[in-house]
């Protein structure tokens, strides 16, 4: 009889395949599925670095569009490095023609604005109102009224209908809802079934938790506002005017509530701050609408009149004053603080890089969290200058650091890992104010400002089409995150040890 593992040993696996064919093969898979294959084994590794898998990629994203290198030829020996290299370019906005449209509004300047996938949605004064991308990338502009508060709006939330158990089927799964607060005192949710009303604050309600509370067996959000309390809604539940949804109200506070965060590494904790710079910190989950609840389970302070908050894993950082405070949540002490010497007006960070962003005066300064330190004055990793008063409005990701003002015409892009800046672009006409909202997603970014003393104005950009490249503001410290996705060359490389850091 036959030796059972002498089969095994003759048959054919798919590194017996010659490279055309698994080139070929490779073509038909995905980003994440070639970075997945790189790291497999040597032979795989070549496949995924070829020059006729990237040019596939690169055919099938930008169909008209030459490839452009780094060093700003047209000639190279790897397409994977003109596909990265426009990736990247892209999203840090480093092109001179995008699709532009001028949307004009009648009324107040737009306060907050979403990307809700492919609809802008933005609030002006007490009304939401909508757009669709695909219209304008067509040229049609049509502001749509998605509905109305009593008052002004003053925040707007995105969360997942996954989330929520709204959907109605599994092909309504992946889209949103929006939950909007005012200074009616009240909250709505707007959804494609219709609206809620939440009612329970009897002052100003002005801002919402920045995600769900809560596991898989009920989800809920918590508002905070001008009556001192922060109260718990239950998602999904229904009731005349929403009362039936309150689930609890939280007292402890003695000021305004103007901020509020979901702990990282435990999302029935809810942080939640007052005008006087009191932090607290709730356990929903012993939240009761029986009684008159407490259950604060941590308490600190920072300074006064907080700007911004956000959690991220067991940390909350504040930033108040001059100064942004990380507070470990497990035990209430503060993990560091960094100081800057004048006021700061916003604030974002960007765990994935340990970079944080502080909005000034005139400036913006990027900093390095891993350089810091209680015994040691940290000094920012750059300076972002260039701007007009305040710099109120922030936005970071991987790729870039979008900066902007109420008293500034133009907003400026920056590399969010050097601080180089690669692009600036007009949100308001001259002597008309300046930015007063944006939102930015991947290649996209909306900005809204005035046109004349009666109309406000949005201004949309999409680069994903763009091909002329802003070659003089390219900065050579632009470099991929990895060693596969990095500039070397992967022939010669140990597939085993790389490993995969590509943001899409």
């Amino acid at each position: 009889m036959a030796d059972p593992s002498s089969s095994g040993r003759n048959s054919t696996t798919i590194t017996d395949l010659d490279m055309d064919t698994l080139t070929r093969c490779a073509s038909y898979l995905g980003i994440q599925d070639i970075s997945n294959m790189a790291v497999s084994c040597k032979i795989l590794n070549r496949v995924a670095y070829s020059d006729s898998v990237w040019q596939s990629f690169f055919r099938q994203e930008w169909q008209n569009v030459a490839p452009l290198w780094s060093n700003g030829s047209n000639q190279s020996s790897s397409m994977r490095e003109a596909y990265l290299f426009r990736h990247t370019a892209l999203r840090q906005f480093k092109y001179v023609d995008p699709l532009f449209r001028h949307i004009p509004t009648v009324g107040k300047r737009p306060h907050q604005i979403l990307f809700d996938k492919n609809t802008i949605l933005f609030s002006q004064g007490q009304s939401i109102r909508s757009l669709h991308i695909d219209d304008l990338i067509d040229g049609s502009i049509s502001v749509a009224t998605r509905g109305n508060h009593k008052a002004r709006i003053t925040c707007m939330r995105l969360f997942s209908l996954n989330d929520t158990y709204l959907h109605q089927s599994d092909s309504g799964r992946d889209d949103n809802i929006l939950v909007t607060s005012s200074s009616d005192h009240y909250i709505r949710l707007w959804s494609k079934g219709g609206s809620r009303c939440f009612k329970g604050h009897n002052a100003p309600v002005l801002t919402l938790s920045d995600k769900l509370l809560g596991d898989d067996t009920g989800k809920c959000f918590a508002s905070g506002g001008e009556d001192g309390t922060v109260r718990l809604w239950s998602i999904n539940c229904t009731g005349k005017r929403g009362q039936q949804a309150l689930k609890a109200t939280l007292y402890g506070h003695e000021n305004v509530v103007s901020l509020m965060s979901v702990a990282g590494h435990k999302t029935s904790l809810l942080v939640s701050i007052s005008n006087n710079g009191k932090v607290r910190v709730w356990d929903t989950t012993t939240a009761s609408s029986c009684i008159r609840s407490s259950c604060c389970v941590g308490m600190t302070s920072v300074p006064i009149a907080p700007v911004g908050m956000k959690c991220h894993e067991s940390l909350l950082y504040v930033a108040a004053g001059t100064s942004v405070t990380a507070i470990d949540l497990r035990t209430m002490n503060r993990a560091f603080t960094i100081v800057q010497k004048s006021k700061i007006h916003s604030f974002e960070f960007l765990p994935s890089k340990y970079s944080l962003c502080t909005g000034g005066t005139d400036s913006a300064l990027l900093w390095d969290m891993r350089r810091v330190s209680d015994t040691l004055k940290v000094e920012p990793k750059a300076e972002l200058e260039g701007h007009v008063g305040h710099v109120k409005l922030l936005h970071m990701d991987v790729h870039k650091v979008v900066t902007g003002g109420p008293d500034d015409l133009f907003v400026n892009i920056w590399e969010s890992d050097s601080g180089a800046q690669t692009n600036s672009l007009i949100c308001s006409a001259p002597d008309m104010g300046g930015c007063s909202a944006m939102a930015v997603d991947g290649c996209r970014i909306v900005t809204a400002g005035d046109d004349d003393c009666v109309n406000a104005v949005l201004r949309f950009r999409d680069f994903n089409t763009a091909t002329c490249h802003v070659s003089s503001l390219v900065s050579e410290q632009s470099s991929a995150v990895s060693k596969f996705w990095g500039s070397g060359s992967g022939s010669g490389s140990d597939s085993s040890s790389e490993e995969l850091d590509f943001q899409i």
